[in-house]
């Protein structure tokens, strides 16, 4: 793991395969789409190649196989937590963006995020949207986010620091504006991304 390589991300010298993690609720899809956005590369939710009409998930094989082919590209951002697949994209990444903002930050964006999708019926992943009894319960993204925070915060370290994933360069962010900062260094083609 290399944390901020003075390496520039938006290099033409090499294929930049990104990959945006972070608890639910972190901003990881927004972020990534921005990052697609202004590079120019294929944006991959991992929330829609895993999710099936009427919120069932998609079976191992063949959520691995949507993201193998999906990552097989020479550049492209991911934006995803999947256990299940982070062998498949940790591996193929060159950097990764881990936004690791605080527990009430997320809590109140989930939240936030939760209510005005339940409001305004926005449809996401193959057709499902959410609603206010699923959101209610043990299963809801809410809970999820509460439950996995603490969780997800001592598992990234401690992958990040093994051999596998040591090819990686590593971008952590503790608040938005350090995210937004480094957005921005994107843009301007002859600077380092920030360190």
């Amino acid at each position: 793991m290399t944390e901020g390589s003075s390496r520039s991300p938006h290099s033409s010298s090499f294929s930049l395969r990104l990959v945006v993690i972070g608890v639910s609720g972190s901003g990881k899809t927004t972020f990534a789409g921005q990052i697609a956005r202004k590079l120019s590369l294929p944006h991959i939710e991992l929330d829609a190649l895993y999710w099936e009409p009427d919120w069932q998930a998609s079976s191992r094989p063949v959520f691995r196989g949507r993201v193998q082919a999906a990552t097989a590209a020479e550049a492209w951002v991911v934006d995803g937590n999947y256990s299940q697949s982070r062998d498949i994209v940790w591996s193929r990444a060159s950097h990764l963006v881990w936004l690791d903002y605080s527990l009430s930050r997320v809590m109140w964006r989930v939240v936030s995020r939760t209510v005005r999708r339940i409001f305004s019926q926005q449809e996401l992943w193959s057709g499902n949207r959410e609603s206010l009894r699923g959101s209610l319960g043990r299963d809801s993204i809410v809970w999820y986010a509460l439950s996995n925070y603490h969780r997800r915060r001592r598992e990234y370290p401690a992958l990040l620091a093994g051999e596998e994933f040591e090819h990686l360069t590593v971008y952590r962010f503790n608040r938005p504006q350090e995210a937004s900062r480094w957005l921005q260094s994107l843009l301007q083609p002859n600077t380092a991304a920030p360190q």
